[in-house]
């Protein structure tokens, strides 16, 4: 597989219909994605194990590899708009973190892969990327504060969302709340507030662009121009990019300290959305994006 360079290339505008800007012209192939090597992610600590390969970097298991290339590089199994159903899994174990009465959970996906179950701390979704300016102040009162370093809207249709919801609670059991997003039901769409890693000691999520296809084998290239802070902080990528998410997911149920939640106790879960990379295809002026905090 060739490897792209880093490019600092502008997403170029696409005028893209209603009913296909939430994906690219891969639809319906194989898209074999030509990346560099300078992928960050998290990788947990974990046992010794003697098939070790390197994956953009970083040295993970051989089977982690697998799953890694599968979500990251070939982009399959996500959840998307007219795309089959993804053949994942998805797992929790709910622990208290000591303090508080909330109940914490991160996600597990485990996939199929030819037969093989891998599993990993990331899916995929087609979604929209809003990194448009926003209304910081209103009358003094501060609205959306740090959008765009520490976190930011990514937008999806309604029917990604409750197949999300369908995943979870068929592998955990829970019904999942609407806490933390904004829907637009004129549009069909659901807003959610994805948190943006921004510590010295945490990879800060990575922002790609198409730069090419091969047409006769139908791949396609994308480099790497920076962070997602990076291309915010760009006055000419203030726009909305269409693309893939890959995110981390965990889970909060509210509890008592001392007796653990169950999902026959009437409680409901809430999701939390960590943006580790994005794949953009493109900009779209199909959205109109939020510009202030939304009335709750």
């Amino acid at each position: 597989m060739t490897v792209s360079t880093s490019s600092s290339r502008e997403p170029s505008a696409s005028a893209n219909s209603k009913q296909s800007f939430w994906v690219g012209d891969h639809v319906g192939g194989h898209r074999a994605e030509k990346l560099g090597s300078d992928e960050v992610i998290d990788v947990p600590d974990g046992e010794e194990c003697a098939n070790m390969v390197h994956w953009r970097g970083n040295l993970v298991a051989e089977k982690e590899a697998k799953a890694l290339r599968h979500v990251f590089d070939d982009l399959q199994d996500h959840f998307g708009h007219q795309r089959p159903d993804p053949n994942v899994r998805f797992e929790a174990n709910l622990t208290h973190p000591g303090h508080g009465d909330v109940w914490q959970a991160d996600l597990d996906f485990t996939y199929n892969i030819k037969g093989e179950h891998c599993k990993l701390a990331y899916i995929g979704m087609d979604m929209c990327l809003d990194l448009t300016p926003k209304k910081i102040h209103k009358y003094g009162r501060p609205m959306l504060n740090d959008y765009g370093e520490t976190w930011v809207y990514a937008y999806l249709p309604d029917m990604t969302m409750d197949k999300i919801k369908s995943y979870v609670k068929a592998g955990t059991g829970w019904d999942v709340s609407a806490a933390g997003t904004v829907v637009d039901p004129n549009r069909n769409l659901v807003a959610i507030k994805a948190k943006l890693n921004n510590q010295a000691e945490q990879p800060k999520p990575s922002f790609w662009v198409v730069t090419e296809k091969d047409s006769a084998q139908d791949d396609v290239s994308f480099s790497r121009i920076g962070s997602v802070q990076d291309v915010h902080s760009d006055t000419s990528q203030k726009r909305i990019h269409r693309g893939v998410g890959i995110f981390s997911v965990s889970m909060e149920v509210d509890g008592t300290p001392n007796f653990k939640p169950s999902s026959h106790s009437g409680e409901v879960a809430n999701l939390v959305f960590t943006l580790v990379s994005v794949r953009t295809w493109g900009i779209t002026d199909c959205i109109a994006p939020i510009v202030h905090a939304p009335m709750m």
